[in-house]
């Protein structure tokens, strides 16, 4: 007998030898009858949960197999979100309203998610803007891995003056007088864009809990109910992932993570791997939180960073044999592992390492992952399928094509990535979004991408060559991903046997136009069999969350992605205006005034960048 049963849908299974069917029924968290209605309905007993899907669509659940969940929640109800938001003019008037309800010590944060191209003005806001709209309260908005807008007040919290140098690889643009104007440039290096984020104040455990469990609501409302934490900088292992532990252990996590450790110190890649594989098996853990093994950063020689507004960056000599070393150690350990590599020059001198290890140490079916692969050419494609490997491809060219447009042409722009050819060749690919820094978290703008080869600005990037169809696209965000986290006999279709994750439909994926797959939600999302999330007249059957954390957050007055109603936007605007003034009592986190009052030792260079970490900023 079941738990649940959802009747009166249109299912799409990804099962080929049932791809549709109208009910299915759910016990013990695995699907056990799925097909037409009345077969279904023989597992209905008195205890049983049934939920007319009114004619919706159900999916599979989608699965990120590439972001950062674990970073992202910790600070989610710090972040106000542009993701979504069609205008400049809007995006200002949300900042504006925010900087309205912040209290001292805190900051105003826009931490990627979008692109100035999304804007109908094509452009970032001016500085001078940005100090009309916060004169007071420190703002720091990230654009990309390329660049970061400070106001003077955040200048003032960060302690830069005339006499702060600029860090390896990152400038501080200045005035004629030399005073840092509140621009900062990777040039090409994301170090001093991350390391300045890093220096503003921080949510206290209890808040992070409450934070985190806010994001993963989000991404459940997007259909999300797993994801493949690539790990971060600044994401240390275990002090970082203390937070999901005690989700985990309270029964309060709503998405399925698989995380890999991400070494955090140039010089120490070895050490730290070293360390963890004495501390952890593979795939330690059960279905709700498993540790899924090495990366996204192996060894830091061997990150490529992509800033498409700088050149390509040359990989030091000595990565090879500094990769070699973390490879081997891995290898043997049975650890699966992934790298960060954007392209194509990159990924042939990783393949280098790889080919030579496993002709001394054989991979035997090891997972390994190729993360990004924009510009992967035919034959190392053909070289990772002979080594067993995957690619984990995100729709940051969805944000940047422009930009690698406008450096590289349109010729070089239409495989990238080239996720065609990779299925043709038989590799394992994956969708994701590379999350939360960089792209949206939202999984629509991805399968958007995918299908039409569109921009977030509307440019079109592939011909037909380099297009999947809707189910396709579908595939990789499911079943697909799967494979990275060696789950996929047991997830990502709906098939009897099956973990029970699914969603419901906002709006039909298979029939909606183009223009309007973007803005599809679920509203209903399943996890194990148990409702987390659940929209209108399905809201009844989600658990109810307790608000933001702290009472100014801006999720409380906007929520996570805008979507592209602008009167969504204008509605959270006029609410974020009425609660201005909610928290003018003062910060409930943090006492005391601005963080301008204290000192950085912006004297000593190596005082003052080195306390910040080295080039995991950017993943």
């Amino acid at each position: 007998m079941s738990d649940l049963i959802v009747r009166n849908a249109r299912i799409t299974t990804l099962d080929p030898g049932l791809p549709d069917a109208t009910a299915l029924a759910v016990s013990d968290g695995v699907i056990v009858a799925i097909g037409d209605e009345s077969t279904v309905m023989a597992q209905l007993s008195a205890h049983t949960q049934v939920i007319d899907a009114q004619g919706r669509r159900l999916i599979p659940g989608l699965n990120d197999s590439h972001t950062h969940l674990i970073r992202g929640g910790l600070n989610y109800n710090l972040e106000l979100r542009w993701d979504g938001v069609n205008t400049l003019a809007d995006a200002m008037a949300m900042l504006r309203a925010q900087v309205a309800r912040t209290p001292a010590p805190q900051w105003v944060r826009v931490v990627g998610g979008f692109s100035a191209t999304q804007f109908v003005e094509k452009r970032l806001p001016t500085l001078d803007e940005i100090n009309a709209a916060a004169p007071d309260t420190p703002v720091f908005i990230l654009h990309l891995y390329d660049r970061a807008l400070l106001n003077r007040a955040a200048l003032r919290a960060c302690g830069y003056t005339k006499d702060t140098p600029d860090p390896p690889g990152g400038r501080i643009e200045r005035d004629k007088n030399g005073n840092p104007t509140g621009l900062l440039l990777a040039k090409p290096n994301a170090m001093i864009l991350y390391a300045t984020l890093a220096m503003g104040p921080k949510l206290p455990p209890e808040y992070q809990l409450n934070s985190t469990r806010h994001f993963m609501r989000e991404l459940n409302r997007l259909g999300i109910t797993s994801v493949i934490d690539a790990g971060g900088g600044f994401q240390n292992y275990p002090d970082d992932y203390a937070i999901v532990q005690k989700l985990h252990a309270d029964g309060e996590l709503t998405v399925r993570i698989a995380y890999n450790l991400f070494t955090q110190k140039k010089g120490g890649e070895l050490e730290d791997f070293d360390r963890w594989t004495k501390l952890l098996v593979p795939r330690q853990g059960d279905d709700m939180l498993r540790h899924n093994g090495a990366g996204e950063m192996l060894v830091f020689s061997a990150a490529d960073f992509e800033d498409f507004v700088e050149p390509r960056p040359e990989l030091p000599q000595g990565m090879e044999g500094e990769l070699d070393d973390v490879v081997r150690l891995l290898v043997r350990n049975r650890w699966p592992f992934r790298i960060h590599a954007t392209y194509d020059e990159s990924i042939s001198r990783v393949l280098d390492v790889y080919e030579q290890v496993n002709r001394e140490i054989p991979f035997d079916g090891l997972h390994w992952i190729i993360d990004h692969a924009e510009t992967i050419t035919d034959r190392n494609i053909d070289r990772v399928r002979a080594l067993g490997g995957g690619i984990a491809t995100q729709h940051r060219m969805a944000y940047q094509g422009e930009a690698f447009v406008e450096r590289y042409g349109v010729a070089a722009a239409r495989r990238t990535p080239p996720i065609r050819r990779m299925l043709e060749a038989g590799v394992p690919v994956g969708g994701g979004t590379d999350a939360t820094r960089v792209a949206s978290y939202n999984p629509w703008v991805a399968l958007h991408w995918m299908v039409t080869g569109r921009t977030v600005g509307g440019l079109a990037l592939y011909d037909e060559s380099n297009l999947l169809d809707r189910e396709q696209a579908l595939r990789l965000w499911t079943h697909g991903s799967a494979w990275f986290s060696h789950d996929h006999d047991h997830k990502g279709r709906l098939i009897v046997g099956q973990l029970a994750d699914f969603c419901l439909l906002s709006a039909d994926y298979f029939s909606v136009p183009d223009a309007a797959i973007p803005d599809i939600a679920s509203v209903l999302t399943v996890v194990g069999g148990k409702v987390v999330h659940g929209d209108g007249e399905f809201g009844g059957f989600a658990p109810t969350l307790p608000r933001p954390m702290p009472d100014w957050s801006p999720v409380r007055a906007f929520g996570g992605y805008q979507g592209g109603t602008l009167a969504q936007a204008r509605a959270a605007f006029a609410g974020a205006h009425r609660h201005a003034h909610d928290s003018a009592s003062g910060c409930h986190v943090h006492c005391g005034g601005h963080a301008a009052r204290h000192q950085a030792p912006s004297a000593d260079l190596r005082g003052f960048w080195g306390s910040l970490g080295c080039a995991c900023f950017a993943f």
